[in-house]
């Protein structure tokens, strides 16, 4: 359910990007959509509003939900003040590359790297899953950082808004299917172990 919400703000990116040139009007207000900054203000509208609602629900925000909240609306702010689509285009890079650094880092950081950290408590893996899992999530990063730039600077501006609401959905069902592929053998074990 938590991811199925993270894509929210970034489809409603997506559309509001389509709806350029079109007048929107409530009452006396009228705003005639201008493209990627329309676009961007809304991104950084509807992120704010899932984080405040996130908050209200759960009463406390997951680092990374907070960490995008806040490169969204670093890079949204510099988008729009200086009206350059670039910044909104760099952030999906820097963010994962940031994170592709910390996933990695963290391999060589204390006893546990930062996928047994993070899931550890929930389930036992051998170390070398463990080793699997965080540099899957590294190379994901890493990767999906670096495709964003190669869009952003060879195809057009349309084609990368197009880019970034299908890619968003189609590395995270990937990402998933990988890491439920390495971690269900031991999972099997486990059971069967307990039994």
């Amino acid at each position: 359910m938590k991811q199925l919400a993270e894509f929210i703000p970034i489809a409603l990116f997506f559309i509001v990007y389509q709806m350029d040139g079109d007048t929107v009007s409530l009452g006396d207000w009228q705003h005639t959509i201008d493209g990627i900054f329309s676009a961007t203000a809304v991104l950084m509208l509807a992120t704010l509003l899932q984080l405040l609602i996130t908050f209200a629900v759960n009463r406390k925000l997951d680092k990374r939900s907070l960490w995008t909240g806040v490169a969204v609306l670093a890079f949204g702010a510099a988008t729009l003040l200086l009206r350059n689509e670039l910044f909104i285009q760099w952030k999906p890079t820097i963010f994962n590359w940031a994170l592709a650094l910390v996933f990695g880092a963290s391999q060589f950081i204390g006893q546990r790297n930062l996928m047994e950290r993070t899931l550890g408590g929930q389930i036992q893996l051998p170390k070398s899953v463990w080793l699997r899992l965080n540099l899957l999530w590294t190379a994901h990063f890493a990767i999906v950082g670096t495709l964003n730039l190669v869009v952003a600077y060879t195809w057009s501006e349309a084609d990368w808004v197009s880019y970034k609401l299908y890619s968003a959905i189609g590395f995270t069902l990937l990402l998933t299917v990988l890491t439920a592929w390495l971690v269900a053998p031991h999972l099997k074990e486990d059971t069967a172990s307990d039994s």
